[in-house]
């Protein structure tokens, strides 16, 4: 097996598990959103952080994930372990390196890294360290309802039909824990697969849908009015009514639904770091 190069190139260059998907085409409007949980902030939980080491590869902010590909991507693929067969997709990092600290998103898996061992995108990993370097040591804890780009948005995934759908969700902050789909007055639950789609494997007719996502940190989001529109990313607006505005959707952005009459605790979507640790596994506060 070859050493890794010089210039830094992983030796497992090309050993993604990609899934194959056309880009996603933003359908403005298609939708509307209303936030119905959120995790409350009024205390920050210690989380363990991870001292390790990173390498870089090709990123293109895709990945076993399903997400988009961007033009500047910091994202982070994991080892299985902390992969955890999907369930880590859309969550976020704050990795520490020698030349300061970076905010990466999970966006890929990582079949070779063994636990504590992360692949930084190139871009990322040039912020932390030097890029000839090829491994730097580094140090990596999860961050809890961080900023995120914009409102939750849901893409329906090619091949879905009334008989079959698939959904995958982006902007979440945290990684999403489950997700049903209304049916009459009851709620069905979807199946998670290891490349970040939520499956409905019987259907769910022909829409719209009636979405409700719900993630780690024990907010909800209500997604109303999503169309069975394979290919198609649909980026709704936001809007509070009678109950907190969520505080990690891009400012100026202008509302577009109601929201949920189910109580909700408040949260602030800011991430704050205690001081780091000299060495090991430290303990941050994130909130």
């Amino acid at each position: 097996m070859a050493e890794r190069g010089v210039t830094g190139v992983p030796w497992w260059r090309g050993r993604r598990t990609w899934v194959v998907a056309a880009a996603g085409v933003v359908v403005a409007g298609a939708a509307t959103v209303a936030l119905v949980a959120q995790a409350s902030g009024a205390a920050c939980a210690a989380v363990a952080a991870t001292t390790g080491q990173a390498t870089y590869y090709a990123a293109d902010g895709g990945g076993n994930c399903s997400f988009d590909k961007v033009a500047e991507p910091l994202v982070v693929a994991l080892g299985n372990a902390e992969y955890k067969a999907g369930a880590a997709c859309g969550g976020y990092l704050d990795v520490k390196g020698p030349k300061g600290t970076v905010r990466v998103k999970v966006a890929d898996r990582c079949p070779e890294c063994a636990a504590g061992h992360i692949d930084l995108s190139r871009q990322a990993f040039a912020r932390i360290g030097e890029i000839g370097d090829g491994i730097i040591k580094v140090t990596y804890s999860p961050v809890t309802s961080p900023s995120v780009p914009g409102p939750v948005t849901v893409r329906v995934k090619e091949g879905s039909s009334r008989y079959w759908l698939a959904l995958r969700f982006d902007n979440t902050g945290n990684p999403v824990a489950s997700v049903e789909l209304q049916a009459g007055a009851a709620w069905k639950s979807l199946g998670r697969t290891d490349y970040n789609y939520w499956i409905a494997e019987s259907g769910a007719g022909n829409g719209p849908f009636t979405v409700r996502v719900t993630d780690t940190a024990g907010r909800r989001t209500m997604l109303s009015g999503v169309t069975l529109t394979p290919g198609a990313v649909q980026r709704p607006g936001v809007k509070e009514a009678g109950s907190v505005a969520p505080k990690n959707s891009a400012p100026g952005r202008s509302p577009a639904a109601s929201a949920s009459a189910e109580p909700v605790p408040e949260t602030s979507g800011a991430a704050v770091e205690a001081p780091a640790a000299e060495a090991g596994i430290a303990a941050k506060a994130h909130c």
